[in-house]
C-alpha cells in the first residue's frame, strides 16, 4: 500500500495499491485544482467471505417521495414466482425525483444495493 497526501486538499489522505498509483495521483491533481467542497466520497471494502453486495428485491408500497418498502427475494428456476425472504426495508428508487412522490407499482422487481447507511436501487416507472 502506498499513501499519498497533498497539502492543497487540507490534508486529505488516499491509501492505493501498487496497481492503482496512476488513479491515486490523477484524484488528487483533481482536488487540487477543483477543491474538495464538492466532492463527495464513497467507501466500498471487499474481502473473502465478504456479504452480498446486492440483492434482488420486490417492491411492496410506496414509503414517501421516491422511498420504498421492499423485501427481498430469492430467484429460482426458470418458470418459478420469486419467493420473499426476510423482512421489508425501506430502499430509495433513485431513478425519481427525490421531490415528488413515487410512482413505482407494487410487485415491481428490481436490484437494490447497499451503499453507505442506505439501500438503493435504479428502476424507471
Amino acid at each position: 500500500m502506498y499513501e499519498f497526501e497533498n497539502r492543497s486538499t487540507k490534508g486529505l489522505r488516499i491509501m492505493v495499491s501498487g496497481a492503482n498509483i496512476v488513479d491515486g495521483q490523477q484524484i488528487l491533481e483533481r482536488l487540487a485544482r477543483q477543491g474538495s467542497e464538492q466532492i463527495q466520497e464513497i467507501s466500498v471494502v471487499t474481502s473473502p467471505g465478504a456479504r452480498t453486495a446486492a440483492w434482488a428485491v420486490k417492491v411492496k408500497s410506496n414509503s414517501s417521495y421516491n422511498f420504498y418498502n421492499v423485501v427481498a427475494v430469492v430467484i429460482g428456476d426458470a418458470g418459478s414466482i420469486p419467493v420473499e425472504i426476510g423482512q421489508q426495508t425501506l430502499a430509495v428508487n433513485l431513478a425519481e425525483s427525490f421531490q415528488q412522490q413515487g410512482t413505482l407499482s407494487a410487485g415491481t422487481y428490481a436490484v437494490m444495493f447497499r451503499v453507505g447507511d442506505k439501500n438503493i436501487f435504479y428502476v424507471k416507472p
